[in-house]
């Protein structure tokens, strides 16, 4: 027996959602072992890696001169092949049991409309970081098999995963897509419109993190039962001076509008080109919601009024990607239907 197989033997196969914002791995038996931003840190002198992950996105806007960290995906795509490579790598080895030599199988989820050359960057990031074989999923039927839909059904399901760079719009059966869009609007454009209304409407500069913060804690899509608002901190335009500012869920709501209406046409697109066959499964199912844009307050709702199809959002939407991943590496059926 060689060594290199000998060493296999104790590797781990991996589930991996390689996002925008966050990096999962899903270890079969273990569930997810690694849950990670997907940014990394370099010496600007050295070239040493500094930081990977939660350690390195507290760097993003806040590290000294001779620091810099990035965010190796774009949109959902590899935008860094050697940093992505590097942070997948350090993540792998954070996951596997059989010690930094074993190479894993793997099953990675990609955006619905990821092009050729943009699925060989992720093969290659996948097999430099280690991987000693990789196989490429669509997002969005992954997410539906996490989400614990049924899709080998001869019958229609829907489903939307909204993550940081790309919004997957996809109605599957019997394992395939029978129509899928993808648009590069998502969580991150969510993000750069409560910037832009935080900077107009109170002459105040803030970040990306402090953003998505904003995001979470008073975000919404419709209106909502009781107010909610929050202090935000920030740089004060023109004097350039520490400031302390309250935001309500209305102003927030209004900046968010843009970038959710291109979602919910996209939607509704997709639902006017799906047959009228598939059309009626869908009625009777509903639409299931996945990924971190999912928890953005009443947008099942708004989808519902807008659809005149019931929403629901799966039972755990920032995981989803990466359970569909788990089980298709679980079932050799389904690895070789849908990779």
């Amino acid at each position: 027996m060689s060594r290199g197989h000998f060493i296999n033997l104790f590797a781990d196969d991996f589930g991996i959602d390689l996002g925008t914002a966050n990096t999962l791995i899903y270890a079969p038996g273990r569930g997810i072992v690694v849950n990670e931003p997907s940014v990394i840190a370099f010496n600007r002198a050295t070239g040493e890696v500094e930081a990977v992950g939660v350690a390195a996105k507290q760097m993003l806007g806040g590290a000294p001169r001779n620091i810099v960290a990035l965010e190796p995906l774009k949109d959902g795509v590899i935008a860094h092949l050697e940093a992505t490579q590097t942070m997948l790598r350090h993540f792998i080895c954070k996951a596997q049991r059989g010690g930094r030599w074993a190479r894993p199988r793997v099953v990675i989820g990609v955006p619905g409309d990821t092009t050729e050359i943009e699925r060989r960057a992720v093969e290659n990031a996948a097999h430099g970081a280690s991987a000693r074989s990789v196989h490429l999923v669509k997002e969005p039927i992954a997410a539906a098999l996490g989400a614990g839909m049924s899709i080998d059904e001869p019958a229609g399901n829907m489903v939307v995963d909204i993550g940081s760079g790309t919004t997957d719009i996809a109605v599957i059966s019997l394992s395939g897509v029978a129509y899928e869009q993808a648009v590069r609007v998502a969580g991150n454009e969510m993000n750069e419109a409560i910037i832009h209304c935080v900077k107009r409407n109170h002459n105040l500069e803030i970040g990306k993190r402090t953003a998505e913060r904003i995001k979470i804690e008073v975000g919404s899509a419709s209106v909502l039962d009781a107010p909610l608002s929050t202090e935000v901190r920030g740089r004060s335009r023109p004097e350039g001076l520490p400031k302390t500012v309250v935001v309500g869920d209305e102003e927030i709501r209004e900046a968010m509008s843009t970038p959710l209406s291109t979602i919910v046409g996209a939607v509704r697109g997709a639902l006017e080109r799906t047959s009228p066959e598939l059309s009626a499964d869908i009625i009777g199912r509903g639409i299931v919601l996945t990924g971190g844009g999912a928890l953005i307050r009443k947008l099942d709702a708004l989808l519902t009024t807008k659809t005149g199809i019931p929403v629901r959002v799966a039972a755990h939407p920032l995981l989803s990607v990466a359970y569909g991943t788990g089980k298709i590496l679980g079932d050799a059926r389904l690895l070789s239907r849908l990779t």
